[in-house]
C-alpha cells in the first residue's frame, strides 16, 4: 500500500505507487507512528531534496524523524512552495535564493519568509494569480481545465503523478498561476529549474 507522502503542484500530499525524481520536506515529522500524515507543515523552511545524498539510507517515514515527501521534479516542488536545500543541493540553494532575493549572500530564513504566504492553502482550491502568458518563463505551473500545466519552451505540457502528457500550444491571454509570485520571480531573473520537459 503506497504511503501518503507524495506532493501535487497544488502542494497537495497524497498517496500514489510512483515516487518521484526529487524528495523533500516541511520541516520536520508531519506523521504519526502508524505513517499517516497528520499535518501539512512544521516549519517555513519547505525543501526540495536530492533522493540519493553521501550514501544515505533509512526508512521512509521512521516514527518521530522527518517526513521524506516525494515530487515527480523539481518544477513541480517549485510549484508546491518549496526551495531547494542548503545542504544536498547548495549550488542550487544559494542560485535559487538570489534569483528571488537579489542578495549575493542570501540566507535560507529570508527565502522561506518569501516563499510561505504563498504556500496555504493547500490542495485543488489552492488560489492562483493571474498573469500574462508570454510573460511565463520555464518552470512554471499554470491551473487549466481543472488540472494542472507546465510551461516548457513556450508550450504547455499536463501534469500527472507518472509524467507529463502532450504538448498544447501556449495560448495568448492571462494564465492562473500556481507556482508562487517569488519563486516565478526567481526563474524569470535565471533560476533554471530541473524538470523532466526542460
Amino acid at each position: 500500500m503506497a504511503l501518503r507522502n507524495r506532493v501535487t503542484p497544488t502542494g497537495e500530499i497524497v498517496a500514489v505507487e510512483s515516487r518521484g525524481t526529487m524528495m523533500g520536506n516541511r520541516g520536520g515529522c508531519l506523521h504519526d507512528d502508524e505513517r499517516r500524515i497528520v499535518r501539512t507543515h512544521r516549519s517555513k523552511a519547505w525543501l526540495i531534496c536530492l533522493l540519493e545524498f553521501k550514501g544515505r539510507r533509512r526508512r521512509v517515514m521512521q516514527p518521530g524523524l522527518y517526513t521524506e515527501l516525494f515530487f515527480l521534479d523539481e518544477a513541480t516542488a517549485l510549484a508546491a512552495g518549496h526551495r531547494p536545500c542548503f545542504e544536498c543541493r547548495r549550488g542550487d540553494a544559494v542560485a535559487f535564493a538570489r534569483a528571488l532575493t537579489g542578495v549575493d549572500r542570501p540566507r535560507a530564513g529570508d527565502v522561506d519568509a518569501a516563499l510561505h504566504p504563498y504556500r496555504l492553502p493547500l490542495g485543488p482550491g489552492r488560489p492562483t494569480w493571474t498573469a500574462a502568458a508570454g510573460d511565463l518563463p520555464d518552470g512554471t505551473f499554470v491551473r487549466r481545465d481543472g488540472g494542472a500545466w507546465l510551461v516548457a519552451e513556450g508550450r504547455l505540457r499536463p501534469w500527472s503523478f507518472d509524467g507529463y502528457g502532450p504538448v498544447e500550444t501556449l495560448p495568448d491571454g492571462s494564465l492562473d498561476v500556481l507556482t508562487p509570485k517569488p519563486t516565478v520571480h526567481a526563474l524569470r531573473a535565471g533560476y533554471r529549474v530541473t524538470s523532466r520537459e526542460l
